[in-house]
């Protein structure tokens, strides 16, 4: 029986995803491991962790070797556990006894300096690194309206938007609640504000691109690409996420709602709706083959395309441990799909069809 392991750095988080999955595994013959990367012991390799249980159908504790195939759901952050499960995860990358259903992606900085010199190029925001607060105030004065964001992952978190205000420098960031403002009425406030936030985490800059709809709600479109049981990449569904009136971002987790994408663009004129759809498809149909002729092998992906007032489309995110809230929100038929396709592909490499690439491993631990 194939052992399939899914690691993540908390037991609580995304409990129902796991549980469908495991409750699937044993009718593929794969036996459902749980565990913290951290929870392996370095002397013996053995791991104290949970194993799924068909008989009694839940998750109990037992002692386990590393699974053959690995699904790492690890979302990292500056915390001690972070840092010590990325070394491990990256240890275990390196092993050619185990396998992860995809190796991840770099952070947005690297992953941005790989796609210019591709097909994706044009659709992509302008990034660059945070340096330092002063050369970002001197840009700010400049380009006037600014994002600036961590340059690993963020869930939607961590992302201001910063302009010049006066004499001063005005901030806003999205929360779950509500929308947080700060005047900073001198630039060295600002300065002091910049410093601290970025001292311990790296940050990206990008111009503030407006990508709201006719009544103030900013959005974007989430479309999750994953790999098929033939190793095959597919769509597996798109939605809207919206955002609150005048806010910054549409993420899920600060606030935002879904609509079903077949309803939203039935709003545009027939010429409007096929540009997008072409526009989209052809994101879709390039994008997974421009990161793996770079990159080590991916599972899945999750896209965030936004849409500007002149039709013009473009990448705010990508995201190789994407969340489902969207699809199964907006296309809950797609459940059975989604909770089977980690199974399917994992079986896909077991049988030894797919010749694995893994250059560069440790560049890919990311979000």
């Amino acid at each position: 029986m194939l052992s399939f392991g899914i690691m993540t750095l908390n037991k609580r988080s995304e409990k129902s995803y796991y549980l469908e999955m495991a409750k699937r595994a044993y009718k593929y013959g794969i036996a459902c491991y749980r565990f913290v990367p951290s929870d392996i012991n370095p002397i013996s390799e053995k791991i104290n962790g949970d194993f799924y249980n068909p008989s009694i159908g839940r998750w109990e504790n037992k002692e386990f070797s590393v699974p053959a195939i690995l699904y790492d759901r690890c979302f990292y952050s500056e915390d001690s556990l972070s840092k010590q499960c990325m070394s491990i995860v990256n240890w275990l990358k390196a092993r050619d006894d185990i396998r992860f259903l995809g190796y991840g992606l770099p952070n947005k900085l690297e992953l941005y300096d790989i796609l210019t010199h591709t097909n994706i190029s044009p659709y992509l925001v302008k990034t660059m690194p945070f340096t330092n607060p002063q050369s970002f105030i001197d840009s700010l004065l400049a380009e006037q309206s600014l994002i600036i964001k961590p340059a690993r992952g963020s869930q939607g978190q961590g992302i201001f938007h910063i302009k010049k205000a006066g004499e001063g420098i005005l901030v806003k960031t999205d929360k779950k609640d509500a929308q947080v403002t700060h005047h900073f009425e001198k630039t060295e406030k600002a300065i002091s504000w910049l410093n601290r936030l970025t001292a311990k985490r790296q940050y990206l800059i990008q111009p503030y691109v407006t990508l709201s709809d006719k009544d103030g709600h900013p959005f974007d479109i989430r479309i999750l690409l994953q790999k098929d049981s033939k190793g095959t990449w597919n769509e597996i569904g798109r939605g809207i996420r919206t955002g609150k009136k005048d806010g910054i971002i549409s993420n899920l987790s600060a606030g935002g709602k879904n609509i079903r994408f077949d309803d939203w663009i039935t709003a545009f004129p027939s010429s409007l709706k096929n540009y997008l759809r072409d526009e989209l498809d052809e994101i879709i149909e390039t994008l997974p083959a421009a990161l793996e002729e770079k990159l080590p092998p991916l599972f899945e992906m999750g896209i965030d395309i936004g849409i500007g007032d002149n039709g013009s489309l473009w990448i705010l995110d990508i995201n190789s441990k994407p969340g489902r809230k969207t699809i199964l929100n907006t296309e809950p038929e797609k459940r059975e799909e989604l909770y089977t396709a980690p199974l399917l592909y994992a079986k896909y490499l077991e049988a030894g069809i797919d010749k694995e690439r893994r250059p560069n491993h440790a560049k890919t631990v990311s979000n």
